[in-house]
């Protein structure tokens, strides 16, 4: 019975990676057929011919290299102030008790239930009024403290017995020594999560950016779109090379 579970399990696994696997392969294949074959038929994973021209017409679009160092640099800060915020809120409201603890956690959950669109106004106005529109700090501040990161963290290290810690402690191990080394498999999938989200973010980086010095590679992307149509085969050159940073980051980081 458990193998027969253990089969139908890895088929459907298969299934579903199969699904996903898909696109990502008709993108790879379309970014590599001539660009006027790209519509003659949508079915043909090989063109006439395998071509890089939608590379460099991808890249030559935009300024390409300024916007994925934007991106890159933005993710890299983001999820590390966040990893760093999140897990300090997180350990003090999973360790430390203090009056109102519960309470407090609870009204910093909540706002997880706020949809970005009723806070994007006036967030966009705090901005404008310290001047930090068009600026790094725009794209990096708003995002660092995450309710989503304190809730995992805190369900993380509520998983850890606390007399692990006590016993550390008796040997003279700091908060520090304790908390690194039992921590490094949450922080890590948080660490993900948050360059993965800040690496595809669209929406701020649009709100807050007007000039090509600080704009992201979302934004960049959708200049491929015009007004009387859609260039598919740059469209899918510089998607292929955008997803690059997002998977070594995983790769790095799934190891923890």
């Amino acid at each position: 019975m458990k193998r027969k579970r253990g089969i139908v399990s890895i088929v459907l696994i298969s299934i579903i990676a199969v699904i996903f696997i898909i696109p990502l392969i008709y993108m790879v294949s379309t970014s590599l057929k001539p660009k006027s074959e790209v519509l003659q038929n949508t079915l043909s994973l090989i063109g006439s011919r395998v071509t890089t021209e939608n590379y460099e017409r991808a890249w030559n679009a935009f300024p390409f290299a300024r916007y994925m160092f934007n991106s890159i640099f933005v993710g890299l800060v983001t999820t590390a102030l966040t990893v760093f915020t999140s897990a300090m809120a997180a350990y003090a409201f999973a360790r430390l008790k203090f009056k109102g603890r519960d309470k407090v956690f609870f009204v910093y959950l909540s706002t997880l239930m706020v949809p970005i669109q009723v806070t994007i106004i006036p967030l966009y106005m705090i901005l404008r009024i310290l001047g930090w529109h068009d600026s790094y700090a725009a794209l990096i501040v708003p995002p660092v403290f995450s309710a989503f990161g304190v809730f995992m963290l805190r369900q993380f290290f509520l998983t850890i017995p606390a007399e692990i810690e006590e016993a550390a402690k008796i040997d003279g191990c700091s908060r520090v020594a304790i908390f690194l080394p039992m921590s490094k498999p949450g922080l890590a999938s948080l660490a993900i999560f948050t360059f993965v989200n800040s690496w595809k973010s669209f929406f701020w980086p649009l709100i807050v950016t007007s000039s090509d010095k600080y704009k992201t590679l979302p934004i960049g992307l959708y200049a491929f779109s015009g007004q009387y149509g859609t260039d598919w085969s740059a469209l899918m050159a510089a998607t292929a090379i955008s997803i690059i940073p997002g998977v070594i980051f995983y790769i790095i980081f799934q190891k923890s």
